[in-house]
């Protein structure tokens, strides 16, 4: 596939697009800054969703200007990066945390490096970044979380000898939640639930306002540009309680995605005005998803609910990430209440040297795109405090 003339113009001075092949049976499309010159420390930068490697773009000449050798990659299931299944009824298994840990550890190998000097995930990619650092914090020796709070491995069953050693389903408390928000007044459903359906993929794919309206809404809506977002901490994942999200967390049950985001659609002088995302750079998300269809970046919400994925987590019960940590949101960003408990959780058991959490002023979801220079700034001051530099080669 030819990658030079990604982004359509776009893309800053200094980034540039290519394929790195043979990544744990993927060919991975990144986007790199800094590479010019090299015994550089490398910066990993792991996207969420719906956002590809591109939405890092306004970051990494940053971290570069500062010496870093700066990578983002299409995660699997996104973008340009090929190797994939972008059917519902594929396997999940290569969506699992586990294999995307090995995606990541194979694209730092295959780049000559056996450590990284910072590691970022933001939203989906924050939980891969976890256990990347969890598992491997010889090659990721320090990590950064955004928007997505990491709540510690699922535990084992313990001291069931001599009682009932009998367990629910994996996915019973999902089972029991989506139970309990149909049953509110108006009935409700979580987005991820919605998400992990067969019809999602088509919904979002083909909405009825066009890709590029149902687009625009999405990234707005769960910005700081929109006014209705005021994020606080929920008590608990009761129903009641989580229905105070706004609808494109906690949908009215029977609507799609683009339903729901429809009636926030910014207006076009909005639109024209949002510096952050501007009408050409929405194009490139337009294209990418256009191509690609969502259902290979949808995999990842089913993973969530499978028995057999989660247990392999398991294999990991008891363990923390024991790296230099820290947690970062925007001050209008929901992603970091959306799982009740998440953030005390860090603070309190799933961490053991996590320095800070910390909201970015003028952010909501997507931080790296609305706030580029404070996010970076944040980034760069971790990175000093931590001693986040590695070197190349073995």
């Amino acid at each position: 596939m030819n990658t030079s003339a990604y982004g359509n113009g776009t893309l800053p001075a200094g980034v540039r697009s290519r394929m790195i092949h043979g990544v744990n049976g993927l060919d991975v499309h990144i986007l790199e800054a800094g590479y010019e010159s090299t015994g550089r420390p490398l910066a990993v930068l792991l996207h969420g969703f719906p956002d590809l490697a591109y939405g890092w773009r306004h970051v990494m000449p940053l971290l570069a200007a500062a010496g870093y050798h700066v990578v983002a990659p299409d995660q699997r299931g996104f973008g340009r990066t090929t190797g994939w299944a972008s059917d519902y009824d594929a396997p999940l298994a290569p969506f699992s945390l586990l294999n995307t840990v090995r995606d990541c550890l194979a694209l730092v190998s295959a780049l000559g490096y056996r450590q990284t000097g910072m590691l970022v995930g933001h939203d989906f990619g924050s939980p891969v970044a976890a256990y990347c650092a969890l598992t491997r914090p010889d090659f990721f020796p320090s990590v950064v979380l955004m928007s997505a709070p990491f709540p510690g491995v699922p535990p084992l069953p313990f001291d069931t000898a001599d009682g009932d050693a009998t367990t629910e389903p994996a996915n019973a408390d999902h089972q029991k939640l989506a139970a309990a928000l149909a049953a509110l007044h108006p009935p409700r459903e979580y987005y991820q639930q919605y998400l992990s359906t067969r019809h999602a993929n088509d919904d979002m794919w083909h909405p009825p306002q066009g890709l590029h309206a149902f687009l625009r809404a999405f990234y707005y809506v769960k910005s700081a540009d929109w006014p209705g977002n005021a994020p606080h901490p929920l008590k608990s994942r009761a129903a009641e309680e989580l229905a105070q999200m706004p609808t494109y967390y906690v949908m009215d049950l029977g609507k799609t995605m683009p339903q729901t985001i429809a009636p926030f659609q910014p207006s076009a002088a909005e639109a024209r005005d949002c510096k952050w995302l501007t009408e050409a750079e929405l194009g490139v998300y337009v294209e990418e998803f256009g191509r690609t269809g969502f259902q290979g970046a949808l995999q990842t919400y089913r993973v969530y609910t499978d028995r057999d994925l989660n247990a392999e987590l398991r294999l990991f019960s008891g363990k923390t990430i024991d790296v230099p940590s820290l947690f970062l949101g925007g001050t209008s960003d929901w992603g970091p209440f959306s799982s009740p408990g998440a953030l005390d959780l860090m603070r309190t058991k799933s961490t053991t040297k996590l320095t800070g959490i910390e909201m970015i002023d003028g952010a909501g979801h997507w931080i790296q795109q609305e706030q580029p220079a404070r996010l970076s700034e944040r980034l760069l001051a971790f990175a000093r405090e931590t001693g986040g530099i590695a070197g190349v080669g073995g």
